[in-house]
């Protein structure tokens, strides 16, 4: 089977979409904390967290267009606060029902079951569920001129993490804590452990390390 450019653009508007979507792999979900000015509560599903760098530690989240009403996007900005959330895969129905499109005066914490939790000094709620919690800091937004998408960088200011999940050398073993995954708009996994390998040589095959 062959695809080429005019394949693509010929194919029907939801299909292409699921199409290109799913092609680029499976990706771990984040679930985006924000709290508006105003003090309301939102809970967002992304596949899109990028490690920018670390030192800064920075992460990158990309946004489509702000053609519609975009509340994690409005609340990041005006806040400058947002929490990043990595949760269990039994969670996979409750992570999926926040991308639903619930009125901004509804919090998707108490509609879909997930506690909201506080963590000073952030205003922007973290899941208490989660495995993995993040707090970040609004750093800048680019945006992309190719398709209107933009790229939001922060920096972290906070973690919960459970010790026992990170290594000796800082390696964060995520698989430990089945973390959930997805693929394309609708597809979840759960994530399985096959190993670590040394840094790779051209003249010497890599080992396998410790986890």
């Amino acid at each position: 089977m062959i695809i080429n450019q005019s394949d693509i653009s010929a194919m029907e508007q939801r299909y292409r979409a699921t199409f290109i979507n799913s092609l680029a792999g499976i990706k771990q979900v984040v679930l985006v904390g924000t709290r508006s000015v105003d003090g309301q509560s939102n809970l967002a599903i992304f596949n899109s967290l990028i490690h920018i760098g670390a030192n800064p530690a920075l992460y990158g989240i990309l946004f489509r267009p702000d053609t519609v009403r975009r509340d994690t996007l409005l609340n990041i900005l005006e806040t400058g606060q947002y929490t990043l959330n990595y949760v269990h895969a039994a969670n996979f129905e409750k992570a999926h029902q926040t991308s639903a499109k619930y009125d901004n005066n509804i919090s998707e914490f108490s509609a879909i079951g997930f506690t909201e939790q506080l963590s000073e000094p952030f205003t922007a709620p973290f899941i208490k569920e989660a495995v993995v919690k993040i707090g970040m800091k609004f750093e800048e937004k680019n945006d992309l001129k190719i398709n209107g998408t933009m790229l939001v960088i922060g920096s972290i200011q906070h973690i919960e993490i459970n010790e026992n999940i990170v290594g000796k050398d800082g390696f964060v073993a995520l698989a430990n804590e089945n973390i959930l995954a997805c693929g394309g708009l609708d597809a979840y996994y759960s994530v399985n452990f096959l190993g670590r390998l040394s840094y790779a040589k051209p003249e010497k095959w890599p080992e396998k390390l410790d986890s």
